[in-house]
This record gives structure tokens, C-alpha cells and sequence, in this order.
């Protein structure tokens, strides 16, 4: 649903689920000149608060370690400026609402 929602929207698909022994980049993205890190974040229900918010301080160190590490082995691509963006999907998969904050956070 995340990956089809950002294709609509025009970015291209690098990678998915990119892992290192940092952690894992859900999806890696292309906006014309910007790299795009983004981190997915699904929950059923909003009572504990929406899937965005889960994205903590240690989730982002997580995220910015696993990007270095991408950077690092993907020399070409640190000629592009980087942007973090989370996508939270809410509620049950019948009636999800989806969430697309472009630079979430900054690295």
C-alpha cells in the first residue's frame, strides 16, 4: 500500500528491504535528485496513538546507521542529497488510512 501510494506520487523504486547488520531500510526511493529513506510503520488500531509515532529516537539512530551503511555501499548514491520519510498505514487493512510525512526527521 506504501510502496504503491509513493509511485503515485511520482518516486522510483530503488530497493526494498534493504538489511545490514545496523538494522533495515523498509523502502529506498528516488524524487528526482533525492535518495529517500522510508521507514513503514503499520498498526491496526490508533488507541496507543498512530504508527508514526513509533518512530523513536531509537528507531531514527537505527535508520540513520542503516543509511550510512547503504551510502557506504552504494558509492554512486552519495552523490544525492537524502531525505527520511515515514509512512504510517492505520486501522485495519480493510479500512487503512495512509500517512506520508516527507522529511520526518533529519539526519
Amino acid at each position: 500500500m506504501a510502496l504503491h501510494h509513493l509511485r503515485a506520487a511520482g518516486l522510483q523504486l530503488v530497493t526494498r528491504n534493504y538489511r545490514c547488520h545496523r538494522g533495515e531500510l523498509d523502502l529506498v526511493m528516488r524524487q528526482g535528485p533525492l535518495l529517500v529513506f522510508v521507514e513503514v510503520r503499520q498498526r491496526a488500531s490508533d488507541r496507543f496513538g498512530e504508527a508514526a509515532e513509533t518512530v523513536d529516537w531509537r528507531k531514527r539512530t537505527r535508520l540513520l546507521a542503516t543509511a550510512a551503511h547503504y551510502l557506504q555501499s552504494h558509492p554512486a548514491a552519495t552523490r544525492s542529497p537524502c531525505r527520511f520519510d515515514v509512512v504510517s498505514v492505520n486501522g485495519p487493512p480493510s479500512d487503512a488510512q495512509l500517512r506520508w510525512i516527507a522529511n520526518a526527521f533529519v539526519g
